[in-house]
């Protein structure tokens, strides 16, 4: 559960609730993606969302450019028409904002834009994979301040939570021209929902680092997952510090508990991924630079947190399906029954 189930709100509507983000190098350009609707719930995307790639590209926490695709009501094939919309400089802050639009079609096709942008809105099998003991107890060694229990993990019985599911992605790859001058990126997606409550609009989930939200337990309620990313340090940044600080010190992994929690803070805060343009994508215990599809990414945050290895016994062939060598890259959607 990267940031799978997030949050009271996303959970009442799987469309809303982001599963993952991906970042990385494309065939001509940078790959982005937005993994909706974990576990094979009802597919398709909410037509009254607005499902935003945002990307800092200077460094401040505050997006510059901002690409949000809507979508229409599903017509009689289930398919449902979709438009993207780029946003930039000041006004990728304003959701009133109509920007202009780059991409345009039906979802479960490849789409060129105008600009050469690619779009891809559908089916996909689901890249993740998380063995459920395994971050029930770490989670529950990080939120109690407690010693790491794998009692209930049995390594002969791996399995992944998530195999054989499908999730509904939108892949965007668009050209490096994009970021202008900058080399290095951040990217966070977010979903959100109109309304008539002050602000216009409600911010239902977010998601940049895998499993902050799950490892932290902030999915236990919708304060997270609506916050703006630039305000994560002053609102999340000393919780994170201290509770990190209180894991490691219960397990005795680290020999300052609190200046490996602040160095844990400095890594996940802001919850976004960072990339440098053109590279190759790696998410890691010692460096990151975006995420790749299948990148063990559980086990590199359950060695952040607790600062010490805790193997799930799954690797990138626990996933579902066979990622693909050109856009969209994700696997093409498993049939059902599921799992």
């Amino acid at each position: 559960m990267s940031d799978h189930l997030d949050g009271l709100s996303a959970r009442e509507d799987p469309r809303l609730d982001i599963s993952d983000v991906y970042l990385f190098r494309g065939q001509f350009g940078t790959v982005f993606v937005i993994n909706t609707n974990p576990l094979s719930g009802p597919g398709g995307f909410h037509p009254e969302a607005l499902y935003e790639f945002n990307i800092d590209t200077d460094g401040d926490g505050i997006e510059n450019i901002a690409l949000r695709a809507t979508f229409l009501p599903p017509d009689p094939t289930g398919d449902q028409p979709l438009v993207l919309r780029q946003v930039t400089g000041s006004n990728a802050t304003n959701r009133y904002a109509p920007g202009h639009i780059v991409a345009y079609g039906r979802t479960n096709e490849n789409i060129t834009g105008s600009t050469g942008i690619k779009l891809f809105a559908g089916s996909a099998g689901e890249p993740f994979y998380i063995e459920k003991n395994v971050v029930t107890a770490v989670r529950t060694a990080v939120i109690n301040g407690s010693k790491l229990d794998l009692s209930a993990y049995d390594p002969s019985k791996a399995t992944n939570l998530f195999g054989k599911t499908n999730v509904s992605a939108i892949v965007l790859e668009v050209p490096n021209t994009l970021f202008g001058s900058a080399t290095t990126i951040g990217f966070w997606g977010s979903v959100t929902l109109p309304t008539d409550a002050p602000g216009g609009w409600r911010q239902i989930d977010r998601a940049g680092n895998p499993l902050v939200s799950t490892l932290y337990g902030f999915n236990e309620g919708d304060a997270y997952n609506a916050a703006p990313t630039k305000d994560d340090l002053a609102s999340y940044g000393e919780k994170i510090a201290s509770m990190t600080a209180r894991a490691v010190a219960v397990n005795g992994t680290a020999e300052d508990p609190d200046k490996y929690g602040a160095s844990v803070r400095d890594i996940l805060v802001p919850d976004m991924l960072h990339y440098r343009i053109g590279s190759a994508a790696f998410f890691g215990v010692d460096r990151r630079n975006g995420r790749g599809l299948t990148e063990n990414t559980p086990e590199a945050m359950f060695h952040i947190v607790l600062n010490r290895n805790v193997d799930m016994g799954l690797d990138a062939g626990s996933a579902t399906g066979t990622l693909r060598p050109r856009f969209p890259y994700l696997s093409k959607p498993v049939p059902p029954p599921y799992g």
